[in-house]
């Protein structure tokens, strides 16, 4: 195994050249001293040998030290736009029902190197708080979610907790409010989940609504008179 190492803050170059026999790490490069370290008996030759092929040597630092680096930075300066960009998420306050936990969920967010936490007082919370993975989306974004059980908690208290995202490369944090009042969710970045039942039941009536209109206006056009309707649900 062989590469380099790039700080990009700093400056400072990093190579490495190693090589390992069943399982075990045979003799690697010295950098600094250009030299080859032997852990094991067996590699005593290998380095002897290889010690003394100076020009080889000479090759090999100019490899680890100069012409790797310079590909790293010229593929990184490539990649920059991907690989250092930052997108920040949408942040919701989910919940099912009063008694259900809350979610903090966001989504959207690139890279994956991010925190989200449930906060109060400004005190980060671990009881009562469980934290999901992070997962990605169809879109190569990402999205996590963290519950608060909120059981015990009064609903004059319930303005005193914050879900707080915080994302790698962005110094300003996301931070929502839980609304006070126990569940009353209002606002742009707070969402209530409908219970899917209700959804259905809305999608049928919507549906058959329209069928009626449909017919009526065939039968009108086809010259039947209509006396009334029943539409019954």
């Amino acid at each position: 195994m062989y590469g380099c190492e790039w700080d990009e803050e700093t400056g400072e170059v990093n190579g490495y050249e190693q090589y390992g026999y069943d399982g075990e790490d045979f003799i690697s490069l010295d950098l600094k001293t250009v030299t080859w370290v032997a852990p094991k008996k067996q590699a005593l030759t290998t380095r002897q040998k290889w010690d003394n092929d100076r020009g080889w040597m000479a090759q090999e630092k100019n490899y680890l030290t100069q012409i790797c680096p310079e590909s790293l930075k010229k593929y990184v300066n490539y990649g920059r736009s991907s690989l250092m960009k930052t997108v920040r998420p949408s942040v919701s306050l989910l919940q099912k029902s009063s008694s259900s936990p809350v979610t903090c969920h966001a989504t959207g967010f690139y890279p994956n190197r991010a925190e989200m936490v449930w906060k109060r007082d400004g005190v980060e919370l671990h009881q009562g708080v469980n934290k999901g993975e992070i997962l990605t989306n169809n879109d190569g974004t990402f999205q996590m979610s963290v519950d608060l059980d909120v059981s015990s908690v009064k609903p004059e208290d319930w303005d005193r907790y914050r879900c707080v995202f915080q994302l790698s490369g962005v110094n300003e944090d996301i931070v929502i409010r839980l609304p006070g009042g126990g569940n009353s969710f209002s606002g742009p970045d707070i969402k209530l989940i409908i219970p899917v039942v209700v959804a259905v039941v809305a999608a049928v009536v919507v549906l058959a609504v329209i069928a009626v209109i449909a017919f009526i206006i065939y039968k009108k056009r086809t010259g039947e008179k209509q006396t009334s309707w029943i539409f019954l649900v």
